[in-house]
């Protein structure tokens, strides 16, 4: 890493604005083939931004961050945005921003470090191979304060960090935030079968009355991915987003044009687990695929069928993960009914940079608390795991 005076610190508005070779040379540098993330890959955030999804019209402005050397390399970038709301996070902040309005202050915009849209345990930093990877969190990190400072910018956010990132911005001064998921963890298991002989008796009897359930429903179970994803899958699929997400968030995030420039661009990323009534798809379930993990992501369906969604999402998930040797499965946020399907909590950081000295000090006496209630509560629920005892 170059001294101090050799680097400098670029904000840039597109992911256009940076190359595209600098990006994967710095996300090579950090992530190996193994630990590959389809969300962190340079076209899944910018088809957040070329299809407007991530914009200023909707709240995500892109102010990412390049650290250079003297002669212009790019050592190490970071997805950053200026958020006018606190949508589309999964790390809740809306209690914080009603308590500094109610005090007379003014918590948006705010800068936030993120996959727009999705709660997935990533690296921000991303530094090329060769570079020190501490030292790259303590410049991004020094030029996320500056900035916040120098524009009385209220707060930046880092969400869902690995351990040693979330350790790096701490030493920094951010405050930590923990909170948790829900994971499939691949026991190497040679079959779903096998996954099943690990749970408990009672666990076991009912996943596989939920799976009868699915599959009686008359109903055909069809995986697609890479070239076998038509824009005709992706008609089908949008209109089953569009139906979850407007019961679920008010208002779906992701357009049609996002989906079409994926299925374009990263088609052999994405798995998409459709159940169909003769050739039209009732249901579906959207899966994003990295180095060694399967991420679970959107769902929806026409109508309600029992069992389908447990079927879709989670038991097919796990299926294709055992059989496409992947020792994980990511689904998403929240959800404590994935224990009983043998997922089990995971715990999930965020760090936190409050410019407000009284501000940072209640927010810090809060997040104390918070963390000893999310790890009790993790406890007790990792004593809900339905493996066998001594298992999982």
């Amino acid at each position: 890493m170059p001294e101090q005076e050799d680097y400098q610190l670029h904000v840039v508005h597109s992911m256009r604005e940076i190359e595209r070779q600098d990006w994967d040379a710095c996300l090579g540098g950090t992530l190996s083939p193994l630990k590959a993330n389809p969300f962190l890959e340079y076209d899944f955030l910018d088809a957040l931004e070329l299809s407007g999804c991530a914009s200023e019209e909707t709240g995500w402005l892109p102010h990412h961050l390049v650290l250079k050397d003297g002669n212009g390399v790019a050592l190490a970038t970071q997805p950053l945005y200026l958020k006018s709301h606190s949508q589309g996070e999964y790390v809740f902040d809306h209690g914080w921003a009603d308590a500094l309005d109610r005090a007379g202050g003014q918590y948006y915009p705010k800068l936030q470090s993120a996959i727009p849209f999705t709660p997935v345990n990533a690296p921000k930093v991303l530094a090329r191979k060769g570079i020190n990877q501490q030292l790259a969190i303590v410049a991004m990190a020094n030029g996320i304060q500056q900035i916040c400072d120098r524009y009385q910018i209220s707060s930046a956010h880092i969400t869902f960090l690995p351990e040693g990132q979330k350790d790096a911005f701490e030493e920094q001064g951010f405050l930590v935030r923990r909170d948790q998921q829900f994971h499939w963890v691949n026991e190497d298991y040679e079959s779903f079968d096998d996954f099943l002989a690990q749970l408990s008796s009672r666990k076991r009897k009912n996943i596989r009355k939920e799976r009868k359930t699915a599959h009686g429903l008359g109903l055909t179970i069809r995986q697609k991915t890479g070239s076998d994803i038509t824009e005709a899958d992706w008609d089908a699929f949008f209109d089953f987003y569009m139906d979850t997400g407007a019961r679920k968030w008010g208002r779906p995030y992701l357009n049609r044009d996002f989906y079409s420039i994926i299925g374009e661009r990263m088609a052999d990323r994405i798995l998409l687990v459709f159940a169909c009534e003769g050739d039209k798809p009732v249901a579906g379930a959207l899966n994003f695929i990295g180095g060694d993990t399967l991420y679970g992501r959107y769902w929806g369906t026409i109508s309600d069928y029992p069992c389908l969604h447990f079927e879709l999402c989670y038991h097919q998930a796990i299926e294709w993960a055992i059989e496409n040797h992947l020792m994980c499965v990511e689904a998403g946020a929240q959800g404590e009914h994935k224990i009983a399907r043998g997922y089990v909590p995971k715990t999930t950081w965020s760090a936190h940079y409050i410019t407000h000295p009284g501000f940072r000090e209640a927010i810090e006496d809060y997040l104390k608390r918070e963390r000893q209630a999310a790890e009790a509560d993790q406890e007790f629920l990792a004593a809900l795991s339905p493996f066998k005892k001594g298992d999982g």
